[in-house]
């Protein structure tokens, strides 16, 4: 089994520290860009009241995306990362 590496990651405002796979690593980092990217879209059309707010709006929004797409390879690997994201948040809590 490999090693676990840390990873500082960024989820709107909120800095997080996890362990995870270096194999892991790109993919998540790639997946946090484009949250955090839709956030700051999201901040600019909509009006919230705070940063949960946006982070639901940009969860719902990568969700459908990902079965409009109907790329079963990437709805996959969407799918892995982000139960590996709450996994390791859910550790943090």
């Amino acid at each position: 089994m490999a090693e676990l590496i840390p990873v500082n990651i960024v989820i709107g405002d909120r800095t997080y520290r996890i362990k995870t796979n270096p194999t892991d690593e790109e993919a998540i980092r790639r997946t946090l860009k484009t949250i955090n990217d839709k956030i700051v879209e999201f901040k600019t059309q909509f009006a919230g009241k705070d940063m949960q707010d946006y982070i639901a709006m940009v969860m719902i929004w990568y969700a459908t995306q990902a079965s409009s797409d109907n790329n079963p390879a990437l709805e996959k690997e969407m799918s892995d990362v982000l139960k590996k994201i709450e996994q390791q948040l859910d550790k943090v809590k």
